[in-house]
């Protein structure tokens, strides 16, 4: 008897429990095509998004070779696009694409998928590794996709900070070595970062720590070898003054090439910036700094 009660009980509870499904379980679990597509575009058009994907996903192998895949599969991805799960859209993006590349939605497609690849970018002191991919691809649609279309300026402004990334990441491991005051390999790593990107985004800073290196470098040398090593100073600063003349860092370098000039016997005169130390002239650069940032 007791065996029997159970038996009914649990077939009572697994009646109640069907009959207490949702239409939208319900929906989920069938293989009516034209029911589950009508409802995810409702709830696609009503922003809930994540029922959406849900219902394109189980679409998804009903629809496989139908004329209704590739709205499907786009669908899907846009749904998880819209509800920012980034990582899963940028998937099933992808899988898209490269399933449908004539469909309509492609274009589109990949511009979402780009922007994916874009937000799981990090900051340029992490690894860069998710830059580089992302800046190639962007590169790649804007190759594809040329002229004024609706994502271009998108894509210019992406192209423009990932790559301000990787010329600050650039930048700053090279400037690492002056913070070390290891000047010698300072300059020839800031040097390098020029030989890798002549149009690197610091370069101004980058040509003002060359010089500062050299100098550096000299000053701390023995007697015996400052000669020649102040002259490559003074080449260092030459290449500087004649790319930026008007730099905020022109008044230090130049009492530093006065400094060299007197430590190579070529100047004698009286100068009080000759004795103004680096946080001076690092005061001196944010006051001009603040004042052209009032300005623009």
């Amino acid at each position: 008897m007791k065996l029997k009660t159970i038996v009914i009980t649990a077939a009572a509870l697994a009646v109640l429990l069907t009959s207490c499904k949702t239409e939208y379980e319900t929906l989920l679990s069938s293989n009516d095509v034209d029911a589950k597509y009508k409802a995810a575009m409702e709830y696609f058009n009503n922003r809930k998004y994540l029922k959406a994907a849900q219902l394109f996903e189980s679409m998804a192998i009903l629809t496989d070779g139908t004329e209704r895949d590739d709205t499907v599969r786009y669908y899907w991805g846009l749904s998880n696009y819209r509800y920012k799960d980034y990582y899963t859209a940028e998937s099933n993006l992808e899988k898209f694409i490269t399933k449908y590349p004539q469909s309509p939605f492609t274009p589109d497609a990949r511009f979402l998928r780009l922007d994916c690849l874009y937000r799981a970018t990090y900051r340029w002191e992490l690894d860069q590794t998710p830059t580089k991919n992302c800046l190639a691809y962007i590169t790649e649609y804007v190759r594809e996709y040329p002229g004024d279309g609706p994502h271009l300026e998108a894509c210019l402004e992406m192209i423009k900070d990932l790559t301000d990334r990787l010329d600050r990441k650039a930048y700053e491991n090279a400037k690492l070595y002056y913070k070390m005051e290891d000047y010698l390999s300072a300059r020839v790593a800031l040097r390098n970062v020029l030989k890798d990107n002549a149009e690197n985004g610091y370069r101004e800073d980058i040509l003002y720590y060359t010089a500062m290196s050299s100098y550096h470098y000299a000053r701390l040398s023995v007697p015996a070898k400052q000669k020649e090593r102040y002259l490559t100073f003074v080449d260092d600063y030459l290449n500087f003054i004649g790319e930026y003349g008007e730099s905020k860092y022109r008044r230090e370098l130049d009492a530093m090439y006065r400094r060299s000039q007197r430590a190579l016997g070529r100047y004698d005169g009286v100068d009080e910036e000759l004795d103004l130390k680096a946080k001076d002239f690092e005061r001196e650069r944010k006051a001009i700094e603040k004042e052209q940032s009032k300005n623009n």
